[in-house]
């Protein structure tokens, strides 16, 4: 690839378009025609809503596919920068969201929200700071012209490790929030939409490498991605339809939601990078670590969000506003790094 052509397709260069779009198509036809909405929701088994989680499957499982476990051996041969990523994905980037949600949504615009809506909107950026990005970081990596397999050796640890983690962390969280957490539904959603869609892209990966024919791995995700970028729009249409009244009622809601996302984004990316750089990290292998240490697995934190709370609930849509504000600050990131390039030695 050289270095002028562009890392990113058409759905995911556009992709705040797209939900802009869906998000004002979803407030629409929840407005006038409610009673699709209202049909969606109904259609759940055990706290899981089957049409939303058939679209969750469809997201998540292409990522799935490009996570390499057989990548993980070269995990020692630099550790630095695999520490710097785990280090904030587990240890800071979840704690601080769940302060900067508090921070919020409790004392600065307590008297925009009510109670009730500002514990599930701090749930919902709980969900976002405990779900460390999956598919997009790949994107990421390459614009940055990062080490393509390394990054993959971080993804595929930050997979293995949200299996187990994922859970425990976000019912800490949660629960110093004062939110009461199920931890059926949470243990269930993990098993649902993390590993379950890992097994399955882990069989597939297996498949196409005894087949022999390696290079179709890329082409077969490639060739799946706009089905996963339609599954997750088609997801924001009925959580916005779902949220209508509310939006309409409090079109303020989605800026105040925005605000301590971004500053939680900028700030972890600071303190990512920053790190790499006084650690004296090489910039392919810098660059990816606080990337991915900034992105979400939106996807994930969607999911659980709705498996949670509810598709009508404002942690569902606090999730949904991390997909918003998401690609067009990762890629102003980007861009920051690129110029910051030259600094490293």
């Amino acid at each position: 690839m050289s270095d002028n052509e562009p890392a990113m397709g058409l759905f995911e260069r556009y992709l705040s378009v797209w939900v802009g779009l869906c998000i004002l198509l979803g407030i629409a036809l929840g407005a006038f025609v409610p009673a699709i909405f209202e049909l969606v929701a109904s259609l759940e088994y055990a706290s899981v809503n089957l049409v939303v989680a058939v679209l969750i499957w469809i997201m998540i499982y292409p990522m799935m596919v490009n996570v390499d476990f057989a990548s993980i051996k070269d995990v020692g041969k630099k550790p630095k920068g695999l520490c710097v990523t785990l280090v904030v994905n587990w240890l800071i980037k979840p704690f601080t969201m769940a302060l900067l949600g508090v921070l919020f949504f409790e004392y600065l615009f307590a008297g925009l929200v009510d109670p009730q809506s500002a514990q599930e909107y701090i749930a919902g950026m709980i969900l976002l700071g405990v779900a460390p990005c999956t598919a997009m970081v790949f994107v990421w990596s390459q614009l940055v012209r990062g080490d393509a397999n390394y990054t993959l050796v971080q993804v595929s640890i930050n997979d293995i490790i949200m299996i187990f983690a994922f859970a425990p962390i976000a019912a800490l969280l949660l629960g110093m929030t004062d939110i009461v957490v199920p931890w059926e539904t949470l243990l269930l959603s993990v098993v649902l939409y993390v590993v379950i869609p890992l097994a399955a892209g882990y069989a597939t990966r297996r498949m196409m490498d005894r087949s022999g024919e390696h290079e179709r791995i890329g082409e077969f995700t490639d060739g799946l991605k706009p089905f996963s970028i339609m599954g997750l729009l088609a997801t924001v249409v009925i959580l916005f339809g779902l949220q209508a009244e509310t939006i309409l009622a409090q079109p303020l809601v989605i800026v105040l939601i925005a605000v301590p996302l971004l500053i939680q984004t900028y700030g972890i990316f600071v303190v990512a990078f920053g790190w790499a750089y006084l650690w004296r990290i090489p910039f392919a292998t810098a660059a990816p670590a606080a990337l991915i240490g900034t992105s979400n697995f939106f996807e994930l934190a969607v999911a659980v969000a709705i498996s949670l709370f509810g598709l009508n609930s404002g942690a569902a849509l606090a999730t949904v506003v991390g997909v918003l504000v998401e690609v067009p600050v990762m890629l102003s990131l980007v861009a920051i790094a690129n110029r910051l390039r030259p600094n490293f030695a």
